[in-house]
């Protein structure tokens, strides 16, 4: 697995560029679209900050992608196995440890899934930052850690071996309060992220 504090691939900001261009929105278009400032964007955009899960989320609705655009293209999609360590990874957002989350794709990505499973790997610290709702709908299972699932307002606390399900159009986000790393099995249908 790739060290977590370096996991957003590096061409990340010119993806999002590139896509803000293919839609001729500027900075300030898409800065208020997302909530954020010009200058956030343009540092998400060079690489220099690291956006939150809740912000990616927001980015890539506006341009019409998801997140699965943003992982490496050179999957091999007839694949069977995939070995760990060798899958890739995206990390996103800010702990005291590096990336607060990292996603590490289980399947390669590909627009014939149905489905789309990833190891949610949250530090301690780690969170969403804000909470995002998609269409679809999502499962996950607990696999290490604890971790706070919020889902319109309801907080649950969840330890390794709980599990959880919902429609992805109600309001949810996530974090770790405690201090070891969580792992979370996720699975999301259609493709999200």
């Amino acid at each position: 697995m790739k060290d977590s504090s370096s996991a957003l691939p590096a061409d990340l900001g010119l993806k999002l560029r590139h896509m803000r261009t293919l839609h001729s929105l500027s900075l300030k278009q898409l800065a208020v679209t997302v909530g954020c400032s010009e200058s956030m964007l343009s540092k998400i955009e060079t690489g220099k900050v690291n956006p939150t899960l809740t912000m990616l989320r927001k980015l890539v609705d506006a341009l019409g992608i998801n997140i699965t655009f943003l992982f490496s293209a050179e999957d091999d999609r007839n694949a069977v196995v995939h070995r760990a360590g060798e899958r890739p990874v995206i990390g996103v957002g800010r702990s005291r440890f590096g990336a607060g989350i990292m996603l590490e794709r289980l399947p390669p990505a590909s627009p014939q899934n149905l489905l789309e499973a990833n190891i949610h790997i949250v530090n301690p610290g780690g969170s969403t930052d804000g909470a995002f709702s998609h269409v679809g709908e999502e499962m996950g299972f607990v696999l290490e850690g604890q971790v706070t699932l919020v889902v319109e307002g309801t907080v649950y606390e969840l330890a390794a071996g709980d599990s959880f399900a919902f429609r992805s159009e109600r309001a949810h986000e996530y974090r770790n309060d405690g201090d070891q790393v969580a792992r979370i099995l996720w699975v999301n249908t259609p493709p999200t992220f």
